[in-house]
This record gives structure tokens, sequence and C-alpha cells, in this order.
């Protein structure tokens, strides 16, 4: 009798629990706080809310703000990681240029919180959808390798600082783990198209941006910015000319973010796409260019023909060699023909670098350390040299070596080891896409697939003579480009498989 009684509360119990929360949902989502219930409702939060902050001050408002904000912000990133994406392409484009004006709010914490959260959201999808698959291929067992040799790094014995690895693993390891949430959640080609399209969104408005501070000077913010440090003012002011920077952090982010970008269109052209939208991608490539060569980034102005030779040996046809020979006549011209024209002189000395008396500084630097770098395979520890070496250690050796190239950091940070590690990477990442170039069918999927190896191997070069895999957002763009390489192919294969079906 006592267990009938029971069961008769706590089914009661249930139905109450789930009246209070259908209301609850009827008042808040279906009505949306409407009528008089709502206006009493809002009124009581008002009153409350005054109360509070003309007894505590501005704090408890901020902190309800915030949470206002902040709650449905968390949830969508963690719980919708396709909207959580999209957003972290948009701020890794814009953060530099925000906190140059002079906002006093920390958006790289911002960054990294959202990085946490996308990865909270991956282990939680894979709670409700198992996919450990994508651990599996070659690309991402390379990435894991590279990330544990980083992680191993905290130990390693010639470190002068453990504060350095800190700060610097999380821009260089721990953004390499949004290559599996990249990878998990794109599945559509219609989503890839959403991505693109902010991509080349993005990189226009920095481009026309760029063009702006060429023509018609910098804003008042960023004249702030140039003279707030003697150091930084000689680096950006050369020949008598600005360097323009756009709204990334500075003219190298953004010489090689317009590079990328004309490269992604450049790519998407060979696709199967109405005449019109060729000419659109054409347009949008040339403005990349054309604002890329304010940056005076010189590593820069080398990567396009460069970038080229590959895409004529992996698309050779008739167009593309007609195209890429008027392009090598032009750039000819270019590179040899008399000019006063600063912009241009700049350009025209990235093919000639043995009369650059900063390249010859660079080689001359490298040539100093490679000894350091042949007796400690393993290197000088994560951070040891740049902003963070100056930082924790600054009376240490490589405090104040300037390594003027991914690569070289790479090898004087974690050795010659690291460094044959890394290549590894990227020779992987090469020869996958290269693969799954000539393996895909869909001709859509195949122009993606081509886009995305073309700036992966702009990248790639472009690390030797400039850092381009740490500054935002770059940094990310380039595992999204790893990504889409094994998604792209992954999406075809899933179409030839249902195209087979069909005939079965």
């Amino acid at each position: 009798m006592n267990e009938k009684k029971s069961i008769v509360y706590l089914g009661s119990a249930t139905r109450k629990s789930f009246s209070v929360k259908s209301k609850l949902s009827d008042f808040f989502i279906s009505k949306k706080i409407a009528g008089f219930g709502g206006f009493l409702f809002l009124l009581c939060c008002s009153l409350f809310f005054s109360f509070a902050i003309s007894k505590y001050g501005l704090i408890p408002g901020v902190l309800f703000l915030g949470a206002i904000v902040g709650i449905p912000f968390v949830y969508g990133i963690t719980v919708y990681p396709k909207f959580g994406i999209m957003v972290f392409i948009f701020l890794a484009n814009l953060i530099m240029w925000i906190l140059r004006m002079g906002l006093n709010f920390p958006l790289g914490t911002l960054m990294d919180a959202m990085e946490v959260f996308l990865i909270l959201g991956f282990f939680i999808q894979q709670k409700r959808k198992s996919d450990w698959g994508l651990l599996k291929g070659p690309i991402s067992v390379v990435i894991l390798i590279w990330i544990a040799f980083n992680l191993i790094e905290v130990i390693n014995p010639a470190a002068e600082s453990r504060l350095a690895w800190v700060y610097t693993i999380r821009s260089v390891a721990v953004i390499m783990l949004m290559y599996f949430i990249f990878v998990y959640n794109i599945r559509t080609k219609e989503f890839i198209k959403t991505i693109l399209k902010i991509w080349l969104a993005m990189s226009v408005f920095g481009a026309l941006y760029g063009l702006k501070q060429q023509f018609f000077g910098f804003a008042g913010f960023e004249e702030r910015f140039v003279h707030s440090d003697p150091n930084l003012e000689q680096l950006l002011f050369i020949g008598g000319q600005w360097r323009r920077f756009s709204i990334y952090s500075d003219p190298v982010a953004f010489s090689y973010n317009m590079v990328n970008c004309s490269l992604l269109c450049i790519g998407l052209i060979t696709g199967p796409l109405k005449p019109y939208k060729r000419v659109i991608l054409g347009i949008c490539a040339f403005i990349c260019l054309w604002s890329m060569l304010y940056s005076g980034t010189r590593g820069a102005f080398a990567l396009p023909p460069v970038v080229m030779i590959l895409l004529v040996i992996l698309k050779f046809n008739k167009q593309i060699m007609t195209a890429a020979i008027i392009g090598a006549i032009g750039m000819i011209v270019l590179i040899f023909m008399p000019t006063s024209n600063p912009t241009i002189y700049r350009f025209q000395t990235a093919f000639k670098p043995s009369d650059d008396a900063s390249f010859n500084v660079r080689k001359m630097n490298q040539k100093r350390i490679q000894p350091y770098i042949q007796s400690h395979p393993i290197g000088g520890g994560l951070g040891s040299t740049g902003i963070w070496g100056q930082r924790f250690a600054p009376n240490s050796y490589l405090a104040n070596f300037p390594p003027d190239s991914g690569y070289v950091r790479v090898a004087v940070e974690l050795g010659w080891l690291g460094l044959f590690i890394f290549c590894c990477f990227i020779f992987t990442i090469l020869r996958v896409g290269i693969i799954n170039y000539f393996a895909i069918k869909d001709p859509e999927l195949k122009s993606y697939c081509l886009a995305m190896l073309l700036i992966a191997f702009s990248l790639h070069i472009g690390n030797y003579p400039q850092e381009a895999l740490v500054q935002l957002p770059s940094s990310v763009y380039f595992y999204l480009v790893t990504a889409l390489i094994v998604v792209t192919k992954r999406i075809d294969d899933e179409q030839q498989t249902q195209l087979k079906s069909k005939f079965v």
C-alpha cells in the first residue's frame, strides 16, 4: 500500500515539474514575455536592478548585462558549433583592429575561451554521435605527434622559463585542436560555401581598408598606434613611405592574408561557376594583390608567382599555360623595368635578395645560430625567443635572437628534432592535398581542394622569410585549410557512395 502511495506521489511530482517547465517555456519562448505578465516581470527586474545598482554601484548591472549576452553566446558556441566556427573566423579577422581602437577588453582571452567551448562542444557531440575516426588519418596522426612534442617541451632542461611555455603553447599547440573541430563539424558543401563567403568578405574588407589607409591616411587611433613606440615607427616607415597593415596586427599578417585570399579566388575560378561569378572572383583577387603591395612585405611579393608554378603542374591545360605565360611576361617586365615609384621598387627588391641588406642580416643570424641548433636536439624551449623570451628570460642567450622565420623559430625553440617533425607535418598536408585533389570527382569540391592546396603551399613557402603560421587570422585559416583538404574528399566519397547505391 505504501509503495502505491509513493508511486502516486512521484508521478504527481513529475507532472508538476513538467507543468512548471511547460509554463516557463510558454512564457519566455512562445509568448516572448508578452502581455501583462511580461510587463510585471520586466518591471520587477528593472526595480530590482535599479535598487542593486543604487546600493552596490555599477558592478551588478555590468554582471547582469554580461550574463544576458555571455550565457546565450557561450551556449550557442558550445551547442551550435557551426555558429561558433563562423563567429570564431569573424573575430579572428577583426580582433587586432578592435584592440587597436583602444577597447579595454581581453579579446585574446575571449578567443581562447571560444576555442575551449568549441572543444567542449566537440566532446559533447561525441557522446551523442561518436566519430573518433577523424583521429586516424595521416594528417591527424602528425598533428597529435606535434601537439605531444610541444607539451613535452615543458620539461625541456634547456628552457630558461616555464612561464614562456605557458604563454606560447596556446598559440602553437592549442590552436591546432581547431583542425579536429573543423573536420568534425564541416559536413556539407553548403557550409563550406558559407565559410568561404565569410573568408572572402572579411579579406576584401581588409583589402579595401588597406587601400583607404594608403590613399586617405591612417585613422586617429591608428596614428596613435604607429607613433606609440619608436621601434614600431621605424619598422613601419621605410623608404619615405608608411607600410600599411589594414585591420590586421602588422604588415606581414596583412600581406599574407591578401595573398591567401587571392589564391582562394584563383582556386575557386577553376570550378564550375557562372561567368559573372568568375569575374567577381577575379576582381576580388586583383583588389587583394593590389592592396598587398602597400604592405611593403617583400616575403609576400614572391608568393603568387611561386604558387602559380604549382597550379600549372596540378592543372596542366591550354588555358592555364596561356595565363601562366602571360603572367610570367608581366612579372619579368615589372621586376626589371626602371622606376622611381617606391612601392614598385620595393616589390622589385623582393626578387633580388642579394641586394637586400635585411636579407643578408637574416642570413648572418641564421648562420650564427646553427651551432646552437645542432647541439640542442629539442631546442631551447617553447617561447624562448621573441616577446615571451624577452619578458620571462631577458638575460638568456635566445631572448634577443630575432628568428625572422617560422622554420628558424621552430629549429631554435624545438631543436632539429622538432623541425623534422614540423617538416613532416607540412609534407603530409601537401601530399594528402595532392592525392585528394586528383581523387575527387565532384568539380566543385575539386576546386575547393585546389584552392586549399594552393594556400597551404603558399603558407609553407611564406613561413621561411616570415612567421606565417602564428598570427591571427592566418593561424586559424591554416588549420581550416588543412581540414578542408580532408573534408572535401570525405564529402566526395559520400556522394560517390550515394550514386553507386542508386544504380545497385
